[in-house]
């Protein structure tokens, strides 16, 4: 498709988002966090990080491999397929999404994935504010799960094989970054534009690169602290449900999805404009 007015005006707005990234200023507190998690990590060993990390790398790898091969996922791609096909008879592919849909068709696409996995994420919050032990245990998993498939199927909606070694990579580096904290999450936003930048997809097969490092600890304390806060007050009750429990893991959930989602969309929509405007 022809280069619109829309789109010049979706890039400015997306450059826009992308300074405030820069812009943001870190609170002292922030800063206090920060030379406390590097202080802990610098009591244990190297090898000992290196290893930590390539375990967690390992894992988000083969969870992001199982979800792409799923029968689930075969099937939501027919459903984006589907709906795309009702805005334009000609597709016949996911590649064909982006030569045929407008910037704000493929937006739509993707956030009705997002609008589903928000949900997901506020169901699957509440039912471990139940403060049973397997929910609460497995929560962590599960957050993975919902947000590393809301990754994959906004790619998708995008027009973007998720399947190849290229895309499963591309993805889980989008899902670290939107997990970042926001201080940090310029530096995650430029190493992906800079991928992209490189113009060659098998890049991400052949270089071996971590995914995961100190950067990433933030989201698991935060799910840890959460856990603690729920396993306290799932003993108080009304009208036999620990309500209060229940919104605090509903809304987390909730939360941490929609900042996600709302990263991944915004990742998406750059990619897309700037293959689209010729400059990469």
């Amino acid at each position: 498709m022809d280069w619109t007015k829309r789109d010049e005006q979706m890039l400015e707005d997306l450059q826009e988002w992308r300074q405030t990234l820069f812009e943001y200023e870190t609170t002292d507190i922030e800063n206090a966090y920060d030379k406390w998690m590097e202080q802990a990590f610098s009591l244990l060993p190297d090898s000992l990080q290196i290893q930590f990390f390539e375990k967690l790398d390992g894992w988000l790898f083969h969870l992001n491999s199982l979800l792409r091969e799923s029968q689930l996922q075969t099937d939501a791609k027919e459903r984006i397929l589907r709906t795309a096909r009702s805005m334009n008879g000609d597709i016949n592919t996911l590649e064909d999404l982006r030569d045929y849909l407008s910037i704000d068709q493929l937006t739509f696409l993707a956030e009705q994935q997002a609008a589903r996995h928000r949900l997901y994420s506020f169901a699957q919050g509440g039912m471990t504010g139940s403060g049973k032990t397997l929910l609460v245990g497995s929560d962590l998993v599960a957050m993975a799960v919902i947000n590393l498939r809301a990754v994959q199927l906004m790619a998708m909606s995008f027009g973007y094989n998720v399947q190849s070694p290229a895309g499963l990579l591309e993805t889980l580096k989008v899902f670290h970054t939107a997990t970042m904290p926001d201080r940090l999450k310029m530096f995650g936003w430029e190493d992906l534009i800079n991928d992209l930048q490189k113009g060659d997809e098998q890049f991400y097969y052949h270089e071996h690169e971590r995914i995961t490092d100190s950067s990433w600890i933030d989201e698991p304390l935060k799910h840890l602290l959460k856990a603690s806060l729920i396993l306290k007050l799932s003993r108080k009750k009304v009208s036999g449900l620990p309500l209060a429990s229940m919104a605090i893991g509903a809304g987390v959930n909730y939360k941490t999805t929609r900042k996600i989602t709302d990263f991944t969309l915004k990742y998406y929509q750059y990619k897309h404009l700037l293959i689209k405007s010729g400059e990469i």
